[in-house]
């Protein structure tokens, strides 16, 4: 055994008690924190010339329905359709004879009502030819971007939102209708890579996608939806921290030199556990809109978000501008995730199908590569590995 338990194990012991004793300060800003969050009727348009004019170095939610309100759930209708989609995919391995990536979408359509369906699909689509193993500047430079790492991820992330619009044009689906993502609709990372790149799949492949849906939704009682378990954000947490700030004009530099804010009584905790502690079982948060910098390319899809308590968890959920902008769809989006949590036990259902059409097992991964191979050597193609690969397909010892 590599890993020396009898080692780790102290080091477990030390976390714990460290974890423990840091509890009760913890609790206590989270007291902090829902008091200010629930305290009264905050001057909701103060609050929202603060934050748009604050300077600090951590991004912060947009107010736009409120700020501490809770809302219940609206009656769930006893027929609807569900649409969802997931992803996985085998990536490039470096390592062996052919550069090739694959990616795998799951979908499903959940009807529900006086004619259940359900159809469950997996389409695994194979990436081999140069353009669409690199993107290439168009204006004639020699810039290109290898598809592979986290730029692989935009791009599942992009065919699995083609794959969704491309079920909801089915003119058979009609009713409530609720279009369902995993993770969220912000493709974290694009700012990083240059302009042409994020064209590509920000432009012409995301977002073009999410309009091909909005323009769908406009003769359809349809809600778009992403669904995130377990979330880390702290975007609400720091609106919290600018309505605790006690300087007019927030400018954490000028103000706080020293580190020492006074906005820190109630830093150190994440929306989740905000929301733990303020929401009952079935209500959803106020409305807010995402701080990312990328929204600015988004227009109409620009992502609000919501936090939705599902039994014991908190979930948070992001919707398209066209979606926040239509009550009727909220209460929509809100009942329906709800309702397929509820049928999922504590996570949608159709999520949960979805991605064990999309899921690639490790046995899978080494039977593709292993299909691979044996073409190559029908085809009489050379077949060869790194050294790095030859010395962990063989034992040594």
């Amino acid at each position: 055994m590599a890993l020396d338990m009898a080692k780790v194990a102290p080091q477990v012991a030390e976390m714990t008690a460290r974890i423990k004793q840091e509890r009760k300060g913890l609790l206590e800003r989270l007291k902090l924190a829902c008091d200010k969050l629930c305290s009264g009727k905050p001057d909701l348009e103060l609050l929202k010339r603060k934050i748009e004019t604050a300077r600090t170095p951590w991004v912060v939610a947009g107010i736009y329905e409120g700020f501490g309100q809770r809302f219940s759930v609206s009656l769930i209708p006893d027929a609807y359709t569900v649409v969802a989609t997931d992803g996985s995919h085998i990536s490039v391995d470096r390592h062996r004879f052919a550069r090739c990536y694959l990616i795998n979408i799951g979908s499903v359509r959940l009807q529900y009502g006086q004619n259940p369906l359900a159809e469950l699909e997996s389409a695994p689509v194979l990436y081999s030819c140069e353009r669409d193993l690199v993107i290439r500047c168009g204006e004639g430079r020699n810039r290109e971007q290898a598809i592979e790492g986290a730029l692989l991820d935009i791009k599942r992330s992009v065919e699995e939102v083609r794959k969704l619009a491309e079920i909801l044009e089915n003119p058979s689906l009609a009713g409530k209708i609720l279009a369902l993502m995993d993770g969220s609709l912000v493709l974290f990372g694009m700012e990083n890579y240059p302009e042409f790149v994020v064209e590509e799949m920000l432009d012409r492949g995301f977002l073009k996608a999410l309009a091909r849906i909005n323009q769908i939704a406009e003769s359809k009682e349809l809600a778009l939806v992403s669904y995130i378990s377990f979330p880390r954000s702290i975007d609400v947490v720091n609106a919290l921290r600018i309505a605790c700030c006690p300087f007019q004009t927030v400018n954490c530099e000028h103000n706080c030199p020293s580190g020492e804010a006074p906005c820190e009584t109630v830093g150190e905790i994440n929306d989740r556990l905000l929301f733990e502690q303020v929401l009952n079982a079935g209500e959803r948060s106020c409305l807010f809109i995402n701080p990312s910098l990328i929204m600015k390319r988004y227009g109409i899809n620009r992502v609000y978000f919501f936090y939705l308590k599902v039994d014991e968890e908190i979930a948070r959920v992001e919707v398209p501008e066209w979606v926040a902008r239509q009550p009727g769809l909220v209460n929509l989006a809100h009942a329906l995730v709800l309702d397929q949590c509820r049928r999922g036990q504590g996570y949608p259902v159709a999520l949960s199908e979805a991605h064990e059409q999309a899921v690639v097992t490790g046995a899978e991964r080494k039977e593709f590569w292993t299909l691979v191979e044996g073409y190559f050597t029908e085809d009489r193609l050379p077949v060869v590995f790194s050294g790095k690969s030859r010395s962990k397909r063989t034992r040594w010892i």
